[in-house]
């Protein structure tokens, strides 16, 4: 059986207001930081999985969609790579 690491980016769709966002550019330019613009704020979510590679991206779509983010107002996507189980 192989192991995997995933990692899930969920975001607010370009459509969607990000107050969060708007906060985080605020401050960053009181900061002296007023060349940035554009702050979106997101989150990332870790997750390791056991199985078949195809199981295993098929379970991870299911979860990313149907879980981890909300279709209508965030777009999200994964990763996922093959890791060696670490020794106990």
């Amino acid at each position: 059986m192989s192991h995997y690491h995933a990692r899930v980016y969920v975001t607010l769709k370009p459509s969607i207001l990000d107050p969060q966002g708007r906060t985080v550019e605020r401050a960053l330019s009181h900061l002296e930081h007023a060349n940035v613009s554009g702050v979106r704020v997101g989150k990332l979510i870790e997750l390791r999985l056991s199985g078949e590679r195809a199981e295993v991206e098929a379970q991870l779509r299911d979860i990313t969609q149907n879980v981890l983010s909300n279709p209508v107002m965030e777009d999200a996507r994964w990763e996922v790579e093959e890791v060696a189980l670490e020794p106990a």
